[in-house]
């Protein structure tokens, strides 16, 4: 069993910076990769960010690389989606997420099946 307790989000205008954190507890050392994910209203719930903990690999959707930076700190059991230069169609509730399988570290890390643990998610919001 893994718990994701979340923290950070709020509101801020466009252009500005958050920083999201994750911590676990638990069987954390059984996650293979950790991600975020975010989900508007009305939309599904969609992939923005994933990193392993072997490799340190991360991985991007297109909407925000360049603009939003995942990592994590295993002193801690922590892991971090700081977010620059946010734009209005950031807003979403956005979620962390671990997976305990390898699926969530090769092709399939993308969908949210690949990932068995959430946390409770937290709301960001960037007004124009």
């Amino acid at each position: 069993q893994v718990r994701l307790v979340q923290s950070g989000g709020g509101l801020v205008q466009a252009g500005g910076s958050l920083r999201l954190s994750c911590a676990a507890s638990g069987r954390t050392f059984s996650s293979y990769a950790m991600g975020w994910f975010r989900q508007a209203p009305g939309k599904e719930r969609e992939f923005v960010a994933r990193i392993t903990w072997g490799s340190g690999t991360t991985s991007y959707a297109d909407s925000v690389k360049g603009r939003f930076t995942i990592s994590g700190d295993n002193a801690k059991n922590t892991m971090y989606l700081q977010m620059n230069t946010l734009k209005p169609e950031d807003t979403a509730v956005y979620y962390c997420a671990a997976a305990t399988s390898l699926r969530a570290v090769l092709g399939l890390f993308r969908e949210p099946s690949a990932y068995d643990y959430w946390g409770q998610g937290t709301q960001v919001t960037v007004s124009s």
